[in-house]
């Protein structure tokens, strides 16, 4: 959980999303199988949480996040990235590796296909350091 005050902003099967005290939406993935709606619903209410409080920063703890599957992973990079409802400006990400070497794998999938200058992340394996970094930025 972060450190400073947050509020729960919407939890689902897939994991909360927070709306973080410094500026900042706090992304925490819950173990185990999802079923891909409850992943476009919970990537759609952070999109919105993102574009209401007119934020480009989030903190995504994935320690516990299994792997995405093959249609997610595209829908990530083909609609919640680029598509018409996507957050307008860069992202920037602070990111807690999944434990899991196949969830890490998928992620890094993500992560190389997404397109230049939509998605900025940092890999920390701390949560405080990740904090910290997006508190400078």
């Amino acid at each position: 959980m972060p450190f400073l005050a947050s509020s729960l902003y919407f939890e689902n099967a897939v994991g909360k999303l927070y709306e973080q005290a410094d500026s900042y939406a706090f992304v925490q993935y819950k173990s185990g199988k999802r079923a891909f709606p409850d992943l476009q619903a919970f990537l759609t209410h952070l999109a919105q949480l993102l574009r209401r409080r007119g934020w480009y920063k989030m903190l995504t703890d994935q320690r516990q996040m299994s792997q995405f599957t093959q249609e997610e992973r595209l829908w990530i990079r083909d609609t919640w990235l680029t598509g018409p409802q996507a957050v307008s400006h860069e992202l920037l990400a602070a990111v807690l590796l999944p434990e899991d070497v196949f969830a890490r794998l998928s992620m890094k999938l993500v992560m190389n296909e997404t397109r230049e200058g939509i998605l900025v992340y940092h890999i920390f394996g701390d949560e405080q350091e990740a904090a910290a970094w997006l508190r400078r930025i």
